[in-house]
């Protein structure tokens, strides 16, 4: 059985994200979305608001579940017998960063491979942090995430 896991802060998730998971989904037996417990950062929802948004959004996929973890993700792979850890590759911009993310994990543990897919052209602008900034100016994000997500944000909101 193939286990993958596709890590990130998912805050919010976006529909960009289920484009990756869905890529996923098809290629793996097995995917495990795991929320990061990020110190450095300030979330905007917490690590749990995040797990319970995505369990929602998720429902339509059977070899799909959702965790959370603290430290480096590669030894959440470890862990949990995974062979790849699933990145999404919006723009080149993104390749960068994602490229020395990966060689670090590589680096850690080798037998870890990571795959990058690629979101559909049409999410391509789609970040949780814009979705944020949507969200504070009062507009409609509801083109942009699950619903269960813009149901959630939006009266979080009002």
């Amino acid at each position: 059985m193939k286990i993958a896991i596709y890590p990130g802060s998912f805050d919010p998730i976006t529909n960009g994200h289920l484009d990756i998971l869905k890529s996923a989904a098809e290629i793996f037996d097995r995917v495990i979305i795991a929320v990061a417990h990020n110190s450095n950062k300030n979330g905007f929802l917490t690590v749990e608001e995040r797990v319970g948004l995505i369990k929602q959004s998720i429902t339509g996929f059977s070899n799909v579940e959702v965790d959370s973890f603290s430290g480096l993700t590669i030894e959440y792979a470890k862990k949990h017998n995974a062979e790849v850890l699933i990145r999404g590759l919006r723009a080149v911009s993104d390749f960068e960063y994602e490229m020395q993310l990966s060689q670090a994990n590589s680096a850690l543990c080798s037998s870890i491979k990571t795959v990058f897919l690629t979101t559909k052209p049409e999410y391509n602008f789609i970040s949780s942090s814009t979705i944020r900034e949507i969200l504070s100016n009062n507009g409609d994000i509801s083109k942009f995430v699950p619903e269960a997500v813009n149901t959630y944000l939006t009266k979080m909101k009002s």
